[in-house]
């Protein structure tokens, strides 16, 4: 077993390295392009000596890494067969969580996670569109700050790396050509919205939320539009650059820091690289219910959900594999999304190397999770050229989305995602997706890893504690030894929900949240202390009532059993429903809800 330290760490990234596209050749040039930008704060952040003369703060360096639509069960420290070394390590040398929760779409999560609220009070309750609604606005409320705020006032130096996703991005007249570059706007959205002016320091990635991943639109170096990339860039490998060298930077300054760094990966549109696929070009012609039978067998001996024995739920759908008439799509489709999350972990691997090189691993808490589960969604089948879903490239080729799943994934000019039924699989052992409330929406693989901060005894472990995105913040301050404000550049800042995880790296348990409450777009849940959990599947319906505690896959509604339970828990969800700013969607009223 390889051991993330500083002196035997030996991340898995030999390879990708000597086998890497023509991309790297321009790595240097591309990585000092990424560093320079116009608002970083460096030049006056101390005496630029190495790290190891330099650091008498000995708070610990903070690193978030964040998947895209990332299922429970892709990472093969999570029973997936994609191959995931550099994650896997972290995840033998630290702790993986089986119960930690997002709010089950993109946005929502990030806005949660980065100010430790729900997302509601955070004003991202469903997209970055605005409802006029409190709790509904669509860009980050004044009312919250941010883990870079609160960390940058502790004297932290703080860098973001990739997708933003948390600002208002109205449409343009001419919305297809701006998303192909033909014609240019200075700003994605108001500047006001952008991470520099929410505590981030340096900041390389995109303002928008869907990109396409060898020539993304918004992407953003400081505050200003990344105007052309190299004819062989791919967004993964340059995030990775790019937090990478930011690392190298830090290391030279006398302050620990904080960095968030937000894969767009694997999220579609299904774009990577072609050698990347061919690793997967067979892997997945067995079938959604061989790949989905194998990850659970071996979820079950990594002990994923210890204590819990026939916990996968059944499939989402009868059909079988070798009916499917769109066999060789659907096998390419997911070699794509099993070569992104690849490509994504190579990419880890290089940042825990800068780490290392720069003496810096053993005092970073590293932790990763995903945003929500695995996506059902069939991109193919939108409208092109709307929102941020482009019709065309750069020079004027058209992106085909394969309706009829006639032109295979992966190039450029494709626009498509999994579907349904390998994120069912990709979810495994849960039921349902992404912006659903059942637990394959909402519950996210975690690790965490910070060599001089989680007690041995509990390297390797998984832990059951029940956490959430929003307990994000609260470790940070905590850890950081800073100050939560109670006012922040004039504003009122709403008191912090989350709750710090340290305990739980120091003595493997803590006091955990008495309930958790989930909402989007109507869709609902809530959750108790004691396991049992509620789950309203849209506006009028009836709530579903499961016991985690022995139902861990929600697989035996016994709402008819225990409507004392129901009743308990829909009114503790309606008082944290009003007191968060969670309202019904625009024209229903809360006693429509089924209650």
């Amino acid at each position: 077993m390889d051991t993330l330290s500083n002196t035997n760490y030996n991340p898995q990234v030999t390879s990708h390295k000597k086998n890497a596209t023509n991309y790297n050749k321009n790595r240097t040039t591309m990585t000092a392009r990424h560093a320079i930008l116009p608002c970083s704060l460096l030049g006056t952040l101390g005496i630029l000596s190495s790290y190891d003369q330099a650091k008498a703060d000995n708070r610990p360096n903070i690193l978030i890494i964040l998947a895209d639509d990332l299922g429970y069960s892709d990472l093969g420290c999570y029973g997936g067969e994609i191959e995931t070394p550099n994650l896997d390590a972290l995840a033998e040398n630290g702790i993986r969580f089986n119960s930690f929760y997002n709010t089950s779409r993109s946005c929502p999560t990030r806005a949660s996670l980065l100010t430790g609220l729900y997302q509601h009070q955070a004003g991202i309750g469903r997209m970055t569109f605005n409802d006029h609604l409190r709790g509904y606005e669509g860009t980050l409320s004044h009312n919250a700050v941010t883990i870079a705020e609160v960390l940058g006032e502790a004297g932290y130096n703080t860098g973001m790396v990739g997708k933003w996703h948390i600002a208002e991005t109205p449409l343009k007249p001419d919305q297809r050509q701006w998303l192909a570059h033909q014609v240019y706007y200075p700003e994605f959205t108001d500047k006001a919205n952008y991470p520099t002016y929410r505590g981030f320091q340096d900041f390389y990635g995109t303002i928008y939320g869907v990109v396409d991943y060898f020539d993304p639109f918004s992407l953003v170096n400081g505050e200003e539009p990344v105007r052309e990339v190299p004819s062989d860039y791919y967004i993964t490998t340059a995030l990775s650059d790019s937090a990478s060298s930011y690392i190298d930077r830090y290391a030279k300054s006398d302050k620990p820091f904080f960095m968030y760094l937000a894969y767009t990966a694997p999220h579609w549109p299904l774009h990577a690289l072609p050698e990347d696929i061919a690793k997967y070009e067979d892997t997945y012609k067995v079938g959604w219910e061989e790949i989905r039978n194998k990850r659970y067998e071996r979820m079950k001996e990594l002990g994923i959900f210890p204590g819990q024995d026939n916990y996968l739920s059944k499939r989402q759908f009868d059909d079988k594999w070798e009916d499917n008439p769109t066999k060789e799509w659907d096998t390419r489709a997911m070699a794509v999304h099993a070569a992104m999350v690849d490509r994504m972990d190579k990419g880890i691997g290089e940042v825990i190397e800068a780490l290392r090189r720069n003496g810096m691993l053993d005092n970073t808490l590293i932790i990763f999770m995903s945003d929500n589960g695995c996506s059902n969604e069939d991109a193919q089948n939108y409208s092109p050229g709307e929102n941020d879903r482009g019709d065309m490239t750069r020079d004027g080729r058209q992106v085909i989305y394969p309706r009829q799943k006639k032109v295979l994934p992966g190039p450029q000019t494709t626009y498509a995602s999994i579907g349904a039924r390998w994120a069912n699989v990709a979810n495994t052992p849960f039921r349902f997706w992404k912006a659903q409330q059942y637990d394959g929406g909402i519950c996210t693989p975690m690790i965490a890893h910070w060599p001089k901060g989680i007690a041995k005894k509990y390297e390797g472990s998984i832990n059951a504690s029940r956490g959430h995105v929003m307990d994000i913040m609260a470790t940070c301050v905590d850890l950081a030894k800073a100050e939560y404000p109670s006012e922040y550049n004039g504003n009122e800042i709403i008191p912090m929900e989350g709750k710090s995880l340290k305990p739980i790296f120091k003595k493997g348990t803590r006091q955990g949240h008495e309930y958790l409450g989930f909402e989007h777009f109507n869709q609902r849940a809530f959750l108790s202390r004691d396991g049992w959990k509620i789950v309203g599947p849209g506006v009028r319906a009836k709530w579903e009532l499961y016991n985690l505690n022995n139902d861990r896959t929600e697989m035996h509604n016994v709402a008819d059993e225990y409507p004392e339970k129901v009743a308990e828990l829909a009114k503790a969800y309606e008082e944290w429903a009003e007191r968060c700013f969670v309202v019904p969607y625009p024209g229903q009223k809360r006693d429509e809800q089924g209650q």
